[in-house]
């Protein structure tokens, strides 16, 4: 042993002193340098004084943490007394309470003389036997002992006044003012709680079940009232409150439970209705499900602000004051009407940003953008065919840059997306050969994403005004045939959307024209999220947020023009929005000086890096590209074509299977389409339109459907089911190799 062991005298432990191996000055014939003493012992814990163990308190700790979990847990403990906010806003309603206890107890007094006068009134008239003699028929052979009981009752109240006045005669006699006040005293608590506000008696407001609050806006009495007028609980029924209401933010926030048999989606759908009944604009209520564990189909939480919660200045984004950015991060988007942080997830997604003009779909797209810039081993495509000046500054970090409408820019992005193709099929086949701990899913890891070696960087295709290039009609020859660019880039488009985000591709298009011929239903059914600012039409909305949407409660053509930059996001991933579908969201402002400075910042970071590379390198030509395997990845059968070959299938149906291409091949697409819904969309005749349908074996139906305003009324449409079979049948299905 190198050193000297030392039992300790408790027998706890060995304690060790040590000695240079060989005395100074004497080194062994080896080359061996002298570093030190050299030690040999084992770690003993700390000996508490005096000798004593600390079990005791250990077992107090362990103790009080079980009461505290048990406390907590206890659905029998009033939340305020687990929860330090319901805590203070239960002690600021006491003190309400206190302050205006001379105030309500007048009123009930007054109220209690009123009920005790009406009491009095219906006693002294003999109401109830009266009626009860007019109900069965018998009034005229009752009439003499009605009005004989009403004499005696006449007369039992004039001899109680007579009582009552010579009790106060005697006590001024008397001169004891105590005894008039206590009198006095006595009587009006007997009419204050005579006149108390209780549930179900008549006269009075029915108010919350559960625990009670006062507050100076969520009043008990005006939300049941609300939900009433709005027709989301019957006259009869009532609400139930979950925590007494609280302030959040700049507004009033409460949980309720619904009726047994109400639904908190009804609330959801009909947001506006309530709202109304509320007296304040649509974008001052937010209406929420609560799910999960704490929550249920027929719970909801509202949130009423002061005033317009978008009615301020827009934030600057927090990207600007950045060092750099994780892509892997989700991207800070905006803020909601609370004035929570929303972020927004790009990995393993895409995004669809729709708008009319002037609207700030070109600053959401900056938005999302923005981390990628911040983060040197991300790889941009930018292609900006508004024409304009808005991502110039993206050139300093873009690894392909076009700027331009005309139709050789329309074929540089067809080479973008052919690149794309071939380099997402190259990215997979390296996959199959990387072992179980590198890729373990079949999809890219940060750590794939970073390797230089496997050049496997997220990569994000940004095009701002995608309906240009898909409007493009110009022919090109693909295979030997001949279709327009749009279309073929249409068919690019859709491929990378549905396999290029596992390969760490993300795709961002805006769109000013959000109907659907611009954006093919394929593409649109595959782009996860999305995002929609003002539009002009409901169907606008869905057709960018998904269809429904607005029977959701979640309607883009209803957001105020004043409100710039305002849009509803529906997210995929993981986000700071809850369970809650889509959120409405206020985006952070990008001026020009911070977008122009952070794609610098994101030049300096790829230098430093060593990852800056095409375009911002001085490349600025594209290669020339085999279209081949491009050509080859959409013929396998995972293009835009949804599977059905219509070349085969004759009109009208190839039509119709071309718009509902995500419906016909999605297993949770609609079962009815309306016949107005195809028409419009298609833009033909009815009368040819639907001889058409029925030579090919299509029969319209009748079904029920559910307007935006809540409405049911009945339609003529066609199943998709009816459609898929005839599709089957004139050659037009899915091959089965």
């Amino acid at each position: 042993m190198t050193g000297q062991q030392h039992q300790r005298p408790d027998g706890k432990g060995v304690v060790a002193s040590g000695r240079p191996p060989h005395p100074p000055g004497t080194e062994p014939s080896g080359a061996v340098e002298h570093v030190g003493p050299v030690y040999d012992a084992e770690l003993i814990d700390d000996i508490p004084p005096n000798g004593q163990h600390q079990q005791h308190p250990s077992r107090w700790c362990r103790w009080w943490q079980w009461l505290a979990a048990r406390w907590r847990g206890s659905p029998r403990v009033p939340l305020w007394l687990k929860d330090r906010t319901q805590l203070t806003q239960a002690a600021k309603d006491a003190l309400a309470a206190v302050l205006t206890s001379p105030v309500r107890f007048a009123g009930a007094v007054v109220r209690g003389t009123v009920t005790a006068g009406r009491v009095w009134r219906r006693w002294v008239s003999v109401a109830d036997y009266r009626q009860a003699a007019e109900e069965a028929g018998k009034l005229a052979d009752k009439y003499t002992d009605i009005r004989a009981l009403a004499l005696f009752r006449w007369k039992v109240t004039g001899a109680a006044l007579a009582v009552a006045a010579l009790a106060v005669t005697w006590s001024v006699l008397l001169s004891d003012d105590r005894l008039l006040w206590l009198v006095g005293g006595a009587l009006a608590v007997v009419l204050a709680v005579f006149g108390r506000r209780r549930d179900g008696q008549p006269g009075r407001r029915q108010a919350l079940a559960g625990p009670r609050s006062l507050t100076w806006t969520m009043d008990p009495h005006i939300l049941v009232d609300a939900f009433r007028d709005a027709r989301l609980i019957g006259k009869d029924e009532t609400l139930r409150l979950v925590d007494r209401p609280t302030r959040q933010g700049h507004g009033w926030a409460v949980t309720l439970d619904l009726p047994a048999t109400r639904k908190a989606v009804d609330v959801l759908k009909h947001r506006d209705a309530l709202a109304s009944a509320l007296a304040v604009d649509e974008v001052q209520l937010v209406v929420e499900r609560v799910r999960g564990t704490g929550g249920h189909a027929g719970r909801v939480a509202l949130w009423v602000a002061d005033t317009d919660p978008y009615d301020t200045p827009p934030k600057r984004t927090p990207l600007r004051d950045a060092e750099r950015w994780d892509a892997w991060q989700p991207v800070p988007f905006g803020r909601d009407a609370r004035d929570r942080p929303v972020v927004l997830p790009l990995v393993w997604t895409s995004l669809l940003i729709g708008a009319i003009p002037r609207q700030g779909k070109t600053f959401a797209a900056r938005l999302a953008a923005s981390g990628l810039i911040l983060d040197p081993h991300a790889r941009l495509y930018v292609a900006d065919f508004k024409a304009g000046k808005d991502w110039d500054a993206a050139q300093a970090v873009a690894y392909r840059f076009l700027s331009g409408d005309d139709h050789h820019h329309v074929l540089a992005l067809r080479d973008w997306l052919a690149e794309l193709v071939e380099h997402v099929q190259s990215r997979y086949r390296r996959m199959r050969q990387l072992d179980d701990a590198t890729c373990p899913e079949s999809k890219i890891t940060p750590a794939m994403s970073r390797d230089p070696a496997l050049d496997m960087p997220i990569t994000a295709l940004v095009i701002d005004e995608v309906q240009v290039p898909l409007e493009d009609r110009t022919p090109v020859t693909v295979d030997g045939q001949r279709l327009p660019t749009g279309e073929r880039i249409g068919e690019l488009l859709t491929w990378l959307a549905k396999k290029a985000p596992a390969a760490g591709v993300v795709l961002i298009l805006a769109t000013q024209r959000p109907d659907s011929r611009t954006i093919p239903s394929g593409l649109r059914a595959v782009l996860g999220s999305r995002f929609a600012l003002r539009v002009m039409d409901w169907r606008d909305s869905n057709i960018i947020l998904g269809e429904q949407m607005n029977t959701r409660g979640h309607d883009a053509s209803r957001l105020l023009a004043a409100h710039k930059g305002v849009g509803i996001l529906r997210p995929d991933g993981d986000t700071t929005s809850g369970e809650e579908v889509a959120t409405t969201v206020r985006t952070y402002y990008v001026p020009g000086d911070d977008w122009n400075a952070l794609c610098q910042h994101g030049h300096t970071l790829r230098e430093a890096e060593g990852t800056l590379t095409g375009h911002a390198a001085g490349h600025h030509h594209t290669p020339r590209l085999d279209h081949a395997p491009s050509v080859a990845a959409l013929a396998s059968g995972h293009g835009s074509s949804g599977g059905h070959e219509a070349d085969n299938v004759p009109e009208p149906l190839a039509s119709v299977a071309a718009y509902l291409a995500d419906d016909l091949d999605s297993e949770h697409g609609r079962e009815f389409v309306p016949t107005a819904e195809l028409l419009d969309a298609l833009d033909t005749d009815a009368t040819t339109f639907a001889r058409g349908m029925h030579d090919l074996g299509c029969q319209p139906v009748r079904r029920r459907i559910v307007d935006q305003d809540g409405t049911s009324r009945q339609v003529r449409g066609y199943r998709t089911a009816d459609i898929h079979a005839a599709l089957d049948h004139h050659g037009g299905g899915k091959d089965d190799g």
